[in-house]
């Protein structure tokens, strides 16, 4: 196995008995999801993105191309493909970076402090600029509108995934469908 293979499976490791929940796209680890939560102390604080997550061949000497699947209102994404415009993946990526510093350190810095003088969101850079407390109202509707839990792929921990009927239910629904039985 060569050595940016045993690189990838190992940050994919760390990354998986981290607190993320990954999805692989193939049997490869080269393309996968991984479910992102926003930074408190940010307006994107509650919101809950689908990241995707695609490893280069040279990986970790390259750096992995990041995107978001559910919408995000950020300067610093591009609203419809969900690309991230971020000096530090893109550009200064170093093999000591490996794939939880992305989502520990890069992502959430992203958030936290857009910049808007370098935007792929003209929209949202103008409006950070124009009029900081606008901004960020509308990054909480997006919040709301896009960023929930189900959006991301995840199903919320107070709701269960069964449709079952507790037992009083059952029993309740099987008279009333079929009425009382005859003496």
């Amino acid at each position: 196995m060569s050595s940016p293979s045993k690189r990838r499976e190992m940050d994919l490791m760390k990354l998986m008995m981290g607190d993320y929940k990954v999805e692989m796209i193939n049997d490869g680890m080269q393309e996968f999801y991984v479910q992102f939560h926003g930074p408190k102390d940010s307006p994107y604080h509650g919101g809950v993105w689908r990241i995707r997550v695609e490893l280069p061949d040279a990986y970790p000497y390259k750096s992995p191309s990041i995107g978001f699947i559910n919408k995000i209102y950020h300067p610093n994404v591009d609203e419809m493909s969900g690309s991230v415009c971020l000096d530090v993946i893109n550009q200064t990526w170093s093999p000591m970076f490996d794939l939880v510093n992305v989502f520990e350190v890069f992502l959430p810095q992203l958030l936290l402090y857009p910049n808007p003088s370098d935007p792929l969101n003209g929209d949202a850079a103008a409006l950070m600029m124009r009029d900081r407390t606008a901004y960020e109202q509308k990054v909480k509707e997006y919040c709301e509108r896009y960023a929930k839990p189900e959006d991301a792929g995840a199903v919320p921990e107070e709701k269960s995934s069964d449709d079952e009927l507790s037992e009083a239910e059952y029993a309740s629904s099987d008279e009333e469908v079929a009425g009382k039985a005859d003496p």
